[in-house]
This record gives C-alpha cells, sequence and structure tokens, in this order.
C-alpha cells in the first residue's frame, strides 16, 4: 500500500522541471562554446594587431664621426656642393 500517491499533474510537473534542466544545460554548454570561440577569435586580432604595430627595422645610422662624400655638379670652374648648397671653390 503506497503511502503518497503520484498524480497526473505531479509527473507532469517533474517532466517540466527535467526538461527545464535538461535546456538549461544544453544552452549553458552552447554559451561556453561561443564564449570559447570569440576567446579564440579576439586571441587572433590581438596577435594580428600586434604583429601590425610591430615597428620595421630601419638602416642603421652613420656613425657621427664619418663625413659623407661630396657630391659635385657643374663644370671645373663652378662646383655645388650638395651637402651645404654653396658654391665651391
Amino acid at each position: 500500500m503506497p503511502i503518497v500517491r503520484i498524480t497526473g499533474e505531479g509527473l507532469a510537473a517533474i517532466a517540466f522541471s527535467v526538461a527545464l534542466l535538461w535546456g538549461c544545460f544544453i544552452g549553458e554548454r552552447l554559451i561556453v562554446r561561443d564564449a570559447l570561440a570569440q576567446r579564440a577569435q579576439v586571441m587572433r586580432e590581438l596577435r594580428q594587431m600586434q604583429r601590425d604595430r610591430r615597428t620595421q627595422p630601419v638602416s642603421t645610422p652613420t656613425p657621427a664621426g664619418t663625413h659623407r662624400p661630396r657630391f659635385t655638379l657643374g663644370s671645373s670652374e663652378t662646383h655645388f656642393c650638395f651637402n651645404r648648397m654653396q658654391p665651391s671653390l
């Protein structure tokens, strides 16, 4: 002789609760999967931005003690020096 008897309403409430619990579980898994995909995308974009911002090396500067060669233009009587842009004699 059973002490408590489950009614149709009680059974429906249990079924509804179990379905709601499974829905929450599946929804959580989808949210976590989406969050992981978004995190991976952000990390890829961050690496790309860091690669884009990286400075490109330039040629090494000439030491302060060395002189650049002078280039002249003109005939042998008149020479123009490109370093100073003044006529040299």
